[in-house]
């Protein structure tokens, strides 16, 4: 598996825990992770709102010869939030992080820029394309991944701060 790096080597060869030995890492992601996206959905609509007003101010501004290139940059917004946040610190978006549940790499590390953007764009390609169809896949497998965390080499886990059982002593390798 390739490594995107970015992680202390604590979490390299630690793998995805095993639902069976490991049950709490994945207690309730699908539900946090649904309304993890709802808040996110919220966010980036605020961040949207300014940055639609900057892009109609600048449009007037120039008479219309930015326009083009400025609402390209505004649909990159989501691209952007979701990327940067999750290949932050602490893997997660603001949602994300409301439901305690952050990303990880199948090697147990935190993603990087490029890891974080492949599942980003991945995440909007397979939803557009399917109608959000794509997403039931997380049902019909034990570590509850979506296809665009198969093919990004992710996985989305129960963050534990405070946590003493086996879950926590799993990540905090």
């Amino acid at each position: 598996m390739a490594s995107f790096g970015y992680a202390s080597t604590a979490y390299r060869g630690a793998g995805m825990p095993d639902p069976a030995a490991v049950p709490a890492a994945y207690d309730g992601v699908l539900w946090r992770r649904t309304f993890g996206y709802l808040v996110d959905i919220c966010c980036i609509g605020v961040i949207e709102i300014f940055v639609g007003i900057v892009v109609a101010v600048l449009s007037i501004l120039s008479f219309g010869l930015l326009s083009p290139v400025l609402w390209f940059l505004f649909g990159l917004v989501p691209l952007a939030y979701h990327t940067l946040l999750l290949s932050g610190s602490r893997s997660a978006t603001f949602g994300m992080r409301l439901f305690d549940v952050e990303l990880r790499s199948v090697t147990g590390e935190r993603p990087g820029f490029l890891q974080a953007l492949a599942q980003t764009a991945l995440f909007y390609i397979t939803v557009g394309a399917t109608g959000s169809l794509i997403l039931l896949v997380a049902l019909l497998n034990r570590h509850k991944r979506t296809l665009h965390d198969m093919l990004a080499g992710t996985l989305v886990v129960r963050r534990f701060p405070g946590f003493s059982g086996a879950a926590h002593e799993f990540w905090s390798r």
